[in-house]
């Protein structure tokens, strides 16, 4: 059984006296993450440079930072609310600022998206790793030493738990465990318990004897990482919408995190709860000859989910009955969570039976056929595995986790496990989504390109590709027939250049044209193609709720809407005139309380107040 420590610099001492000064610490991914530990780990190895400390890890969870001071307005209340209790990892400041001395090492295989652009030492030190090869790595790494946060099960007479579980991260750890208890593996075990995360099933369920050594106490309980959902808009719920006609009742689901799966999600609920307003807002975006092969129709023998993230949209569409079919007496196997409170409370209310169903799998599992092949493939039947990327090339090539420049976004993850998985199994296909356009500093760009220099899915792999103008099917298609796909997907103001690039490249005939109406792939036909036809409440900014409040909603739509615009003076100029020229409806004037800006105090709060009434919804 486990020696138990309530002293997280005692354990410290432990784990030197075992281990010695050489350290290879297996960090899970996220929301995983013993914090304490790791933060008292460091600052031994800090003080004490004859220690080696290497920490590999991934998603290294940081609270929200704003760029200015209206964007502090905003996330200084919701930060001290969903992250107040979440204790900063020590390494990452020293990460950021360059000061990491020189006996420690981070080694990430995936960042938070977006958050370490320009950081030298993060994107020096970054690895380049499929989810599923992060395993290996890290026996070839020679890690010895991981750092879990756990949860306990059921206490015994004696006073401790017989189980602990892995909770949200399974996805690499319980290998780990499975190849030390056949003894493939010498590693030190340990777990810092956190009682709120919930006990999950599946190969997060471990015997306490799993464990070498336990921190426990109550200075050592936290808050859990919930960062709140992004808003999404008429062109997510557009792709949302085109995705939900491509699933196969029967089959198997696989989707991600953000605005794009929420939409998804909440297409195919409506599919299963008002069929009817399902088809009639797809008849609004599709031709009518496309819809002949989409499935409108509610689900009969249900989805089964198989995903390296479990995200809220999955307990949805549990609740929803949309996710109902069984594998081995599962309806989810998945590899790691996390979410916004949303999750959270999906997951407490759901019967204690139907939570059972769900499975959390390490992802040597769920991202590969690898193990029990004929298994998984009997269960993986007409397999939807849905991923999205920045950008896609006419060519078919995706874009996803990196620039042109080396700078690393986030990381290719388990998308590449995926997409393989679409081509290796019967019936299969992989659904790659994005928005057709992406909007900086005022400036809107394609992300649909003729070709880019950073690649994470090589186009060999291309399969279905679905903006919001479409669905564009490229599998067994020759470069021609790919590009003139690409083209009717993408926005009408790009689609000249992008034929005269093709076109000059040998890949287009001369004499091509792309349909006329194609050429009406505009945002203002999109949202007069589904606002006309929305009812009151459909097609939400946020389908699956957010974490919170109704003004703090409105609020997350307003920011979004300028961080497009900053860098912009003419279109900043331009939104704080309208701005000026309107009165706060009653709604409105919830969300200016809410930041302050109920009354100005000079120009610069005007500024603000009249940017945030030009954004707002009314």
């Amino acid at each position: 059984m486990p020696q138990r420590f309530d002293k997280a610099e005692a354990l410290v001492d432990e784990i030197l006296k075992r281990l010695g000064n050489e350290l290879v610490v297996g960090l899970p991914l996220g929301l995983g993450k013993a914090n304490h530990l790791i933060n008292a780990l460091y600052h031994r190895a800090r003080a004490n440079p004859d220690i080696s400390l290497t920490i590999c890890t991934a998603l290294t969870l940081e609270k929200p930072s704003a760029k200015s001071e209206l964007e502090q307005r905003f996330i200084g209340p919701l930060s001290a609310r969903l992250f107040a209790g979440y204790p900063d990892l020590e390494y990452a400041r020293a990460l950021r600022s360059g000061e990491l001395p020189s006996n420690i090492t981070v080694r990430e295989f995936f960042l938070q998206p977006g958050g370490w652009l320009g950081v030298p030492l993060a994107q020096q030190q970054y690895t380049s790793l499929n989810y599923t090869h992060a395993l290996a790595t890290l026996l070839r790494w020679k890690v010895n030493l991981i750092l879990q946060l756990v949860t306990p099960g059921e206490t015994l007479t004696d006073g401790q738990p017989a189980r602990y579980s892995l909770s949200c991260n399974p996805d690499i750890s319980a290998d780990l465990l499975e190849q030390r208890q056949r003894g493939e593996l010498r590693m030190l075990s340990v777990g810092q318990v956190n009682h709120a995360l919930p006990f999950m099933g599946g190969s997060a369920d471990r015997p306490a004897s799993d464990f070498d050594l336990l921190l426990q106490g109550e200075e050592y309980e936290f808050a859990l990482f919930t960062p709140p959902h992004s808003p999404a808009a008429t062109k997510h719920h557009a792709i949302g919408l085109r995705v939900a006609s491509l699933i196969v009742d029967g089959g198997t689901l696989q989707i991600g995190i953000g605005s794009i799966g929420d939409a998804i999600a909440y297409a195919l609920r409506l599919r299963q709860q008002q069929p009817e307003r399902f088809r009639a807002l797809l008849q609004r975006l599709e031709q009518q000859d496309s819809l002949q092969d989409r499935h409108c129709h509610p689900f009969e023998q249900g989805l089964y989910g198989v995903t390296e993230m479990l995200v809220e949209g999955f307990l949805t569409l549990i609740e929803a009955g949309v996710i109902k079919r069984e594998v081995e007496g599962k309806l989810i196997h998945a590899g790691f969570f996390i979410g916004s409170p949303v999750l959270y409370q999906i997951l407490q209310r759901l019967p204690a039976s139907t939570r059972a169903k769900i499975a959390m799998m390490p992802v040597s599992y769920t991202n590969s056929l690898y193990g029990d092949e004929p298994g998984k493939r009997q269960a993986r039947k007409h397999a939807r595995f849905i991923n999205s990327a920045l950008m896609v090339t006419l060519t078919g090539s995706v874009v996803s986790d990196g620039l042109a420049d080396a700078q690393v976004i986030s990381g290719v993850g388990g998308q590449y496990n995926f997409v393989a998985q679409a081509f290796a199994l019967d019936d299969a296909r992989s659904i790659i989504t994005l928005p057709a356009t992406r909007t900086q500093a005022g400036k809107v760009s394609s992300n649909i390109c003729w070709q880019y220099p950073h690649t994470t899915i090589p186009r060999h792999l291309r399969d279905l590709v679905v903006t919001e103008y479409g669905v564009a099917d490229l599998r067994d298609k020759s470069d021609a027939e790919v590009i003139d796909a690409m083209l009717s997907i993408s926005d009408a103001r790009f689609q000249p250049a992008l034929m005269k690039q093709a076109k000059q490249a040998g890949k287009l005939p001369p004499a091509y044209r792309l349909p006329e109406h194609y050429r009406r792939n505009t945002p203002a036909q999109l949202e007069s193609s589904l606002r006309t036809m929305q009812q009151p409440g459909e097609l939400p900014a946020f389908p699956l709720g957010s974490g919170m409040s109704v003004e703090e909603e409105d609020l997350a739509q307003a920011l979004s809407a300028l961080k497009t615009q900053i860098g912009s003076k003419r279109a900043l100029l331009q939104l704080t005139w309208q701005g000026w020229r309107v009165s706060a409806s009653s709604r409105q004037q919830v969300a200016l309380k809410r930041m302050k800006l109920s009354k100005t105090g000079g120009l610069r709060e005007g500024i603000y107040r009249a940017l945030l009434l030009a954004t707002l919804p009314r």
